[in-house]
């Protein structure tokens, strides 16, 4: 096969150390490094001494990073995907590891993944701790909910969140060992206090010490949970001002709001070039459907795994798109969900907001909204053959005519 790099390097990156080997004209050398930051800033003064041009390692969980942060500037590095490079079964050793990563990056076979700019990484880090912090607020928000069933109190069933203003003055009224459910009740404000007797049974139950002293951390454990995420949440909007007129454009798609924008864009820029197409974004993201055939047989359709942080995202969208009412969108949940299933026309609604937000990208378009009809007028014909159907089993005959329009 063709050389196509004369001097290259293939890094097996481990936690503790990392095994590299430099395939240059005079032959293979093989080093390892210990992985920290002396000890890299050694391997890269010894890449440069060998001048070597290009590196290329497996993306090994979160090992990589460190390595690709002090040597991006210095070398042209490729971080392949695990499962592309896997060695032959059977000669599996960290030396001949790194030789195999080495030897197929001489001949181009290694094929890069998508590694943003730093600031990009840097911005990643900030949204997906972000979204960690969310999902604990939600585990909290449901450990509460259950100490509250374990003590008989239903404060769940009257009111639609137990968290709002008039849900927390009364869980800080328990925890402070207040027994009265006429008093807790009577912390209710605006709306609920339309239910003030349902409030007083629902609050009556055997609240004993133990779960006051779990519901008063669990509060405050939410309290602390929520100034973080308003500190990430200032911090995110500074970093990602200039892109506004980008988050205003994903933000008009149906089911995305401002802080599910800067998830999306955070995960994948906003330079679409660096996508051949949306096909290849959907499947980097693990919203399109596999491509497994045999022997012209069609074997499991289940999705790559891709980025999960923007998958959920996307799925996160899709969930809110289905629940507006006359949009394309909600329309083609139901369209897929009657055949298909629930999650596959899920998946199937996260694949097309993904589409659309990759054309607005590309090419600077805003969202043109198709409408809940759109399936419908796109073949009126297969349509009315349908509806005819129907009243005719229903022992009618129909017969259609054209409506021509009217010019006044």
């Amino acid at each position: 096969m063709e050389v196509l790099f004369d001097r290259c390097c293939g890094l097996d990156v481990h936690k503790k150390e990392v095994l590299a080997c430099v395939i240059t004209p005079g032959g293979k050398k093989t080093r390892t490094f210990h992985t920290m930051t002396d000890d890299l800033l050694e391997l890269a003064d010894w890449l440069t001494e060998e001048q070597v041009t290009h590196v290329a390692m497996e993306s090994t969980g979160p090992y990589w990073k460190p390595i690709y942060n002090l040597l991006e500037n210095e070398f042209t590095l490729i971080l392949g995907n695990a499962q592309h490079i896997k060695i032959v079964p059977g000669r599996k050793t960290d030396v001949k590891d790194a030789e195999w990563i080495a030897d197929l990056l001489r001949h181009g076979l290694i094929k890069g993944s998508f590694v943003p700019d730093r600031a990009q990484r840097e911005l990643r880090e900030l949204l997906r701790y972000r979204r960690s912090l969310i999902q604990e607020h939600t585990r909290e928000a449901n450990r509460i909910q259950k100490v509250l069933e374990g003590a008989n109190i239903k404060l769940g069933s009257v009111a639609s969140d137990i968290l709002g203003v008039s849900g927390r003055a009364m869980l800080r009224a328990i925890a402070d060992g207040v027994d009265d459910p006429k008093a807790i009740a009577g912390l209710a404000k605006g709306r609920l206090r339309e239910k003030q007797d349902e409030l007083e049974k629902a609050l009556k139950g055997l609240v004993g010490s133990h779960q006051r002293i779990v519901i008063a951390c669990q509060l405050e454990h939410l309290v602390f949970l929520e100034g973080q995420i308003d500190k990430l949440d200032k911090e995110i909007a500074d970093r990602m001002s200039p892109l506004q007129s980008q988050i205003d454009a994903a933000d008009s798609i149906p089911g995305i709001d401002v802080r599910t924008a800067q998830d999306i864009l955070g995960e994948i820029g906003t330079d679409m070039n660096q996508f051949p197409d949306a096909s290849h974004l959907a499947s980097w993201a693990g919203v399109s459907p596999g491509n497994n055939r045999s022997a012209g047989k069609r074997r499991s359709g289940r999705t790559m795994h891709g980025n999960r942080w923007l998958k959920a995202a996307l799925v996160l969208a899709a969930r809110a798109a289905t629940r507006s009412k006359g949009n394309y969108l909600n329309s083609q949940y139901h369209r897929l969900a009657a055949r298909r299933g629930d999650k596959k026309a899920i998946l199937a609604v996260a694949h097309s907001i993904l589409v659309m937000l990759y054309t607005m990208l590309k090419k600077g378009q805003v969202y043109q909204e198709l409408g809940p009809d759109y399936f419908e007028k796109r073949n009126s014909n297969a349509t009315v053959r349908r509806a005819v159907q129907r009243i005719e089993q229903l022992g009618f005959k129909v017969t259609v005519e054209v409506i021509q329009p009217s010019f006044s």
